[in-house]
């Protein structure tokens, strides 16, 4: 049996000498990743986003127009597209026994060949042209025309079928089990590499870990004296369920905007997105999806809801697109991200919350923010780079950052501090409110460790997901809610 036989791959035990035949690989989706096509597409709108009318003016051209034009007009950086090593290997060892091994692809041959360069095994590449899209039936001819004696076609999508319809042999790149068993249909096996889930990639991708920092949303409710009331639960529910959706359709969002920087990231390049696990066309493709389901749920709460909602959106993707580069900028956009989910909690539970809340809020967010970019910085010193790929800091910065982090962390402290003398004391909310000494101290404590992990490095790159699974973390946050139940309930008074 072939060592490629097992869970990366099901190889028939023919020998390849038995298939003296010529191995074509597939590019997009196949030998490597991602959608070339694709990627030059959102290469050119990060560059211009209203350059779309001039892609739908290429495409109006032709496929092979659009894809020469977008090769001409951007350079992608085709050393950190990923590649399906899976395959890669295979056609190596297939090189090795004396296999000639061509590359035939829909994408351009500007790019295909800059492409062909990283793999030693490739001995010729095949591709459009700027006037034939190489693809389905003209691919099929075209291989035809070249290796009359046979070829083996390595594919993965529905296009392919026409291709292995005139192949002398199937190998089967993750593609869907629809495709998988046509062409199984069409030629024998000689390899399968089996298809990772999308719908797993895609969950991954929404990060519903985070959501836990759509928790804020419920404490207008709880701070406002709304604690005992069904109605402002329910809109509050909506509301967390529609920023949480929302959230989770800008990650994706920003994942797109920054896929030539996750890339070459040491963890970000492990997203679904930057792996090429989920495909770029699938995540544009729920775009729209998950921007309608969040402002209907908005909607359900009241027309102000939707209206915060339309703000964050507008934030974020000022973020993605610009913001995100600018030193300090970034931090501050964050904590109004975070502050702003605060907002829709007091518009869906109907409250009046005290500004020192808001205040409170953008100086431990800014905090939290500031120490992500510290172990960033950190972490490109120790590797030796310049820069944090895609931000606007150097890797000398640390210090800088350091400092500010934690000033904004002890400035949230000072403004707890104040919003219990200036507000909570005398608005007569809490039946004992001296229980809410505690807040200060516990906050004080939890925002030290922070820093204290993140300046030797052992944080994770958000402080907010380290903070959910973090036990001494979960325990002073258990010590908040304690304090503030017996402060609601008047122990001890």
């Amino acid at each position: 049996m072939s060592a490629y036989a097992g869970s990366a791959a099901r190889v028939n035990e023919t020998p390849a000498s038995e298939i003296p035949v010529p191995l074509v690989l597939d590019l997009d989706r196949s030998l490597i990743r991602c959608d070339v096509l694709h990627e030059t597409a959102l290469a050119f709108l990060r560059r211009n986003p209203l350059g779309v009318f001039t892609l739908m003016r290429w495409l109006m051209q032709g496929r092979a127009v659009l894809k020469r034009k977008l090769a001409e007009a951007v350079t992608v950086d085709v050393d950190s597209l990923p590649v399906n090593h899976d395959l890669a290997d295979y056609a190596a060892a297939e090189k090795a026994k004396g296999r000639t091994v061509v590359l035939a692809t829909a994408s351009d041959l500007f790019v295909a060949t800059r492409i062909a360069k990283r793999f030693a095994f490739i001995d010729r590449v095949v591709a459009s042209d700027g006037v034939t899209n190489l693809k389905g039936a003209a691919k099929a001819e075209t291989l035809c025309e070249m290796f009359p004696d046979g070829f083996t076609y390595a594919g993965d999508s529905a296009a392919d079928l026409a291709v292995w319809k005139r192949a002398a042999s199937v190998v089967v790149v993750e593609a869907s089990p629809t495709v998988a068993r046509k062409a199984a249909r069409l030629g024998p096996v000689e390899a399968s590499f089996p298809r990772p889930s999308v719908a797993r990639a895609m969950v991954k991708s929404a990060r519903l870990h985070q959501w836990a920092k759509n928790a804020l949303v419920f404490a207008p409710l709880v701070l406002g004296g709304q604690f005992a009331n069904p109605a402002a639960w329910a809109n509050a529910v909506l509301a967390f369920v529609a920023i949480g959706v929302l959230a989770s359709t800008t990650y994706l969002l920003n994942d797109l905007f920054d896929l030539p920087d996750d890339r070459q990231h040491w963890s970000k390049r492990e997203r679904p997105l930057a792996s090429g696990r989920l495909p770029v066309a699938t995540a544009v493709a729920a775009l729209p999806v998950g921007f309608a389901v969040a402002f209907a749920l908005a909607a359900m709460v009241g027309a102000t809801a939707a209206g915060v909602l339309a703000v964050y959106l507008v934030v974020t993707v000022a973020y993605s697109m610009q913001l995100k580069r600018q030193p300090i900028v970034d931090a501050f956009t964050l904590a109004v991200l975070f502050t702003l989910r605060l907002g829709l909690g007091v518009v869906a539970a109907s409250v009046v919350v005290s500004p020192w809340l808001m205040v409170f809020s953008m100086f431990l967010f800014a905090s939290l923010s500031f120490a992500k970019r510290h172990t960033e910085a950190e972490r490109m010193a120790t590797l030796g780079e310049l820069r944090i790929a895609g931000r606007g800091y150097l890797s000398s910065d640390g210090p800088l950052i350091l400092s500010m982090g934690v000033s904004s962390g002890l400035g949230a402290v000072m403004i707890m501090v104040l919003y219990l003398i200036n507000d909570a004391f005398p608005g007569g909310l809490y039946a004992n409110p001296v229980w809410l000494w505690a807040f200060p101290p516990i906050l004080f404590l939890w925002i030290g460790r922070i820093w204290l992990l993140c300046q030797r490095g052992e944080l994770n790159d958000d402080p907010v997901a380290f903070a959910v699974r973090d036990r001494t973390s979960i325990l002073l946050g258990l010590g908040i809610v304690a304090a503030f139940l017996a402060g609601w309930y008047g122990i001890g008074a």
